[in-house]
């Protein structure tokens, strides 16, 4: 019976992998260092906990049979979730980036501000293939400003070459017509894949353009971790069905992710978060995820992560589509300690061979923490080579290495304590769930949090986030708030359900997991916004 379930997290020092079985108990876990093209630490975070399976008793008495014919737990393996930063590199570093046509429907009323206006240059060069403004687009309560301009629209995609459309229209969430028939259009006569804007971001039209063009220019990276990932398990004989983690904590299939990319960025916090709610029995809390170069700080609010209210930045672009609300700081494992404070800059993944207590010559935040009783369990040895390295290097500095040390643990505490001052909005009474590899760096009494805890399995939290997420789809539109609301809103519940069994969810065990509604002011028709997302279990 395939019953076990593997999840991956892709981390900027580190790719951790785990391996859940049927009661949901981690049986398998492995950290493995995140490589320059990301894959090849994927491929050997997998293969270590694939192999962990494999050595020594298996602990499920297993009689499947696996890709070689003997009996084995590699045929239990149902799923592979994997959260990954490829979405995420490539914006930042510019590169595998598609050429869009970038289409809005909204002349003449939007004219004044042209599209990827503020976008950095270089970006701006690597993704558009050409603008274009045609008419088209709806007010805010439904109505058409215009017919679509689709002649327009023919003359403009005749006159670029391009890898993907996007099309965003004025208030498309209100009414995604126009986008719809501009999709079919493009699909039909230039075989384009086309990104439209309604299922990306919410209201704000500007942000929201900028992340359905995002999207679109990462069609080609999210065919690349597609492949890479299916290859994989090919490779290994190992069946189970791949699945990519989102931003919201939740999971898509690859034809989705396929669809819609740029859910994949900011998933490695929300896996982090929907793993410290898992690994501790805590729905509410605040969580800070320590690793080898940041710290990520988020809040969990019913077991999901608390998202964004502001616009997020991402590779200098401002955009409007679901991000967990994440205060990241320059504290890690790896940060280095120099005689005047500490980073921002951090060995990383070299930690393993430059910190002191690894037998390095590079003090950093590890060896800080170690030397203040601070020491993670599986730290055998690491005392005695901290005290040798620190007398080697104490000639060579200005102070005692005892004051280094000890002024970094209370430079380090002092950023924890006001970045969690920050998350907790004035609301003390929450615990704190202590989790990544770096996790033993905090103190055990935190200011703002009523009590820290440190579950079992937290330096793989991320990890166990992707393998134990359920499959989500979400609608944010706006309504009449007049007798037709009720009607309305099932709609909306029912289009979202539908989007949470479109993105890999049992429709048997979809649920209305969130459900806000906001009225609108200083409109003709009273009208009000409403947010709704469901959730599900994976189908089988």
């Amino acid at each position: 019976m395939a019953d076990l379930r593997i999840g991956i997290d892709v981390g900027g020092t580190n790719t951790d992998a785990v391996v859940l079985g049927a009661d949901g108990r981690v049986i398998a876990k492995a950290k493995r260092p995140t490589t320059p093209d990301v894959t090849e630490g994927l491929r050997a975070a997998l293969d270590a906990v694939l192999g962990e399976l494999s050595q020594g008793t298996d602990p499920l008495g297993s009689g499947a049979t696996g890709p070689d014919g003997h009996a084995g737990p590699h045929a239990r393996i149902s799923r592979v979730m994997l959260g990954t930063t490829h979405a995420t590199n490539a914006i930042l570093e510019r590169r595998n980036l598609g050429r869009v046509a970038v289409l809005r429907l909204g002349a003449p009323a939007t004219t004044s501000v042209p599209p990827l206006s503020g976008w950095p240059g270089d970006l701006r060069e690597a993704v558009s293939a050409g603008e274009a403004i045609v008419p088209g687009g709806h007010y805010v309560d439904g109505r058409e400003i215009g017919r679509p301009g689709l002649d327009e629209v023919r003359r403009f995609l005749d006159g670029v070459e391009a890898d993907a459309v996007a099309v965003t229209s004025v208030f498309s969430p209100a009414s995604g017509e126009h986008e719809r028939l501009v999709e079919e259009l493009v699909k039909a006569e230039y075989g384009l894949p086309v990104s439209v804007s309604q299922e990306i971001g919410s209201l704000g039209l500007l942000e929201r353009e900028n992340a359905t063009v995002l999207n679109a220019a990462l069609y080609g990276v999210a065919a690349h971790v597609t492949e890479a990932l299916v290859t994989a398990l090919a490779e290994r004989g190992l069946g189970a069905r791949p699945y990519l983690a989102q931003n919201d904590g939740t999971l898509m299939t690859l034809e989705h992710a396929a669809r819609l990319p740029v859910s994949t960025i900011g998933s490695g916090p929300a896996n982090s978060l929907r793993g410290a709610a898992y690994l501790s029995g805590v729905a509410d809390a605040i969580v800070v995820d320590v690793g080898g170069t940041s710290t990520d700080l988020g809040v969990l609010a019913g077991g999901f992560p608390r998202e964004s209210a502001a616009a997020v930045e991402i590779g200098g672009v401002l955009t409007n589509f679901r991000m967990p609300d994440i205060l990241a700081i320059a504290l890690g494992g790896g940060t280095v300690v120099r005689n005047g404070g500490i980073g921002p800059d951090s060995v990383g993944y070299r930690i393993v061979r430059e910190a002191l207590v690894f037998g390095g010559a590079t003090v950093t935040m590890t060896d800080a923490a170690v030397a203040a009783g601070r020491s993670p369990h599986e730290a055998a040895g690491w005392r005695e080579r901290l005290e040798a390295a620190a007398q080697a290097l104490e000639a060579d500095m200005s102070e005692r290495m005892e004051d280094t040390l000890e002024r970094a643990v209370a430079i380090a505490d002092e950023m924890v304590i006001d970045a969690v001052d920050r998350m907790a909005l004035g609301k003390t009474d929450r615990p704190l769930v202590a989790v990544g590899g770096g996790a033993f760096l905090l103190p055990d009494v935190i200011p703002g949090a009523s009590r820290v805890i440190r579950p079992e399995h937290a330096e793989v939290a991320n990890a166990v986030g992707a393998a134990i997420a359920l499959a989500s789809g979400r609608v944010d539109t706006i309504l009449p708030a007049g007798d037709s609301r009720s009607e309305a809103i099932e709609r909306a519940k029912e289009e979202a359900a539908a989007r949470a069994v479109a993105a890999g969810a049992d429709p048997s065990g979809v649920e209305i997991v969130d459900l806000l509604e906001v009225p609108l002011s200083y409109l003709s028709e009273p009208a009000v916004r409403v947010h709704v997302k469901a959730a599900g279990p994976l189908a089988r």
